[in-house]
């Protein structure tokens, strides 16, 4: 079983936040990016690798199939820090079989056709709701937390 000691649902992936905050503050070594795009895109990667290096952690760039055939395999000492750009990925995650008890929900910017959800820095529209919610049927803990200092929001 990997040791995925924190998932996180945020449409910036890997950025100042991710690796000066939250990557200390759960104890991970490994970022891991479950992305279709981003595992093909050299510049992306470059760049988020660039964050990783700065927070002294690892990080590696798969498609969304490619996490779930292969994070079963993880090394006990990884402790892996899963990112994605959204609840549409995280839920296929979750129902291709990686084994997560916990999603932290973080920036979801707004964009048209998307409304608040109980947190200023979280949009959604129908199609990320019905995500989250069959998530939570899956047995799966969501909730809203920006920073890791801030107050867990349990949706």
């Amino acid at each position: 079983m990997p040791d995925i000691v924190h998932a996180r649902i945020d449409n910036r992936l890997v950025h100042g936040q991710v690796g000066n905050s939250w990557v200390g503050a759960t104890g991970a070594n490994l970022v891991v990016v479950a992305d279709d795009e981003v595992a093909v895109d050299p510049i992306q990667k470059s760049l988020m690798k660039m964050t990783a290096d700065s927070s002294g952690c690892g990080i590696r760039f798969f498609s969304v199939q490619k996490t779930i055939d292969v994070i079963g395999k993880a090394s006990p000492s990884q402790h892996i820090f899963l990112i994605v750009q959204n609840p549409k990925v995280m839920r296929a995650l979750v129902e291709g079989g990686v084994p997560l008890k916990e999603v932290n929900v973080g920036n979801m910017h707004a964009t048209p056709g998307k409304r608040v959800l109980r947190e200023s820095h979280v949009y959604v529209d129908d199609d990320d709701v019905a995500d989250i919610e069959a998530m939570k049927e899956a047995g799966v803990k969501l909730y809203i937390q920006i920073l890791p200092g801030d107050k867990k929001i349990y949706l």
